[in-house]
């Protein structure tokens, strides 16, 4: 335990260490090295379009100038890839088999992002033991240079999909108006509340697949109350997207539907939730060190959920 909490003490340490050498930029706009926002992206049940919203809104923070790395967290059912239409020769799975680092698995895109391909079929790894996830925390500063990291993580409340809420900036939850998809989505905001006694990150809602605003904001109306009153947990309503036929249409073809067609209403949609993000930045204590630090930290948390 010693030596893994020193691993980590030297990893934050190196970092600020070369973000202090990297602050003399003549253009003042070199970002520190610690500063990359984390955002993970989960739902309480699959289906809800949560890696749509993860590689759009990855899109359109890189037209904001952003350096933004998308990470498959979905270890079993991995979908990032296949949303773009790539074959990666590496993927979580070798990185934590150790056969590879994640820096080494890092693809670019054409689009102007980079992803770290999720471990698809790997079902034996979709629950990783205490020293795999530690190693696997550690592999995760090589990605500190970006200025966003979205995690996508698998749908529901395994011990992998906590930890990465609880580590993030910002956990973006994201449900449809449908019934099931509100109560799970409900149901993972409630396990968060109970497994977590402190929890320093902004936790936000998005309603996918809305007729329009007065539906979605019904909905987040709902989990935002009920939140508040019955668990005493803060959500905020961070914005709709439309129920598009442009985003099956892209699905179809393994592109980004900000892509595919750029003025469709999904498409604003997702533009104006990253604009209201970008808007909103974390506070001055966050960035991928405070991330390190919070993923360690839960990692050695004692997970009953099943």
């Amino acid at each position: 335990m010693e030596d893994q909490a020193e691993k980590l003490r030297e990893i934050v340490k190196r970092k600020k260490d070369g973000s202090a050498k990297g602050s003399s930029s003549s253009k003042g706009n070199v970002k520190s090295a610690d500063k990359a926002r984390i955002i993970t992206v989960t739902s309480g049940k699959g289906g809800v379009g949560k890696t749509n919203l993860s590689v759009n809104m990855a899109l359109a923070f890189a037209r904001l100038g952003k350096k933004v790395i998308v990470m498959d967290a979905d270890l079993g059912l991995a979908n990032v890839n296949v949303m773009l239409n790539m074959i990666p020769k590496y993927n979580l799975y070798h990185v934590i088999k150790k056969q590879k680092t994640i820096r080494e698995i890092l693809v670019e895109t054409e689009y102007g992002i980079s992803i770290v391909a999720g471990a698809s079929g790997f079902s034996q790894i979709a629950n990783m033991g205490e020293e795999d996830r530690k190693d696997f925390i550690s592999e995760l500063d090589s990605l500190s240079n970006a200025d966003i990291i979205i995690i996508d993580t698998s749908a529901g409340v395994s011990s992998n999909v906590l930890d990465f809420i609880a580590a993030a900036d910002d956990a973006v939850i994201i449900t449809t108006p449908e019934p099931t998809a509100i109560t799970d989505a409900y149901g993972i905001i409630k396990i968060i509340a109970t497994e977590y006694d402190s929890l320093n990150v902004g936790l936000k809602l998005v309603v996918n697949r809305a007729r329009g605003a007065a539906q979605a904001k019904g909905v987040a109306d709902r989990m935002i109350n009920i939140a508040g009153q019955f668990l005493n947990l803060k959500v905020d309503y961070l914005g709709f997207i439309y129920d598009d036929v442009s985003v099956p249409h892209a699905v179809i073809r393994q592109k980004p539907f900000l892509v595919v067609d750029p003025k469709c209403k999904a498409s604003i949609c997702v533009q104006h939730i990253v604009d209201r993000m970008d808007r909103n930045k974390p506070g001055e204590s966050a960035g991928f060190g405070a991330m390190l630090k919070r993923l360690f930290k839960s990692s050695q948390h004692e997970n009953n959920v099943v």
